[in-house]
């Protein structure tokens, strides 16, 4: 895909934005999870692949950006919620999820993933959470292409 120099990077962001805010690579596991934010930072993943990390990173640099919710069970998984679709959002312009769907023949899957440089997680919420403007629109251009 061209245009890989306009993608939105969490790294620059998180550089610009928030330079006191380190990044460290760590085994989290354990903790069956992929990153989180601790007193020191931000805290990936150690063994997690480029996209992975670029996904986890965004997560976690919109959690900085909206303050760190307390802790509850129902407004902590709804808030994981909004984080994500907010990091999908900002890491997959609908263009380029349009040109990556093309590009791999209208498939939602791994190597559509890999294409726009995200986790499928990433990518699924950003197609689950497509508004009806979005949904109209991807859906008319890929059938330009039929």
């Amino acid at each position: 895909m061209n245009g890989e120099d306009h993608k939105w990077q969490p790294e620059d962001v998180l550089h610009a934005h928030y330079p006191q805010v380190g990044v460290h690579d760590v085994d989290l596991r354990p903790l069956r999870l992929l990153g989180r934010i601790t007193p020191r930072g931000i805290e990936v993943e150690k063994t997690c692949r480029q996209r992975e990390r670029r996904s986890t990173l965004a997560h976690e640099l919109v959690h900085l950006e909206r303050g760190i919710a307390p802790y509850h069970p129902h407004y902590t998984l709804r808030e994981e919620r909004i984080v994500d679709e907010i990091a999908a959002r900002r890491l997959i312009p609908l263009d380029d999820l349009f040109n990556a769907m093309i590009w791999c023949q209208g498939r939602v899957d791994d190597e559509v993933a890999e294409e726009l440089g995200v986790d499928l997680d990433t990518l699924n919420t950003r197609i689950n959470t497509l508004e009806p403007c979005e949904q109209q629109w991807l859906e008319r251009q890929i059938n330009r292409f039929r």
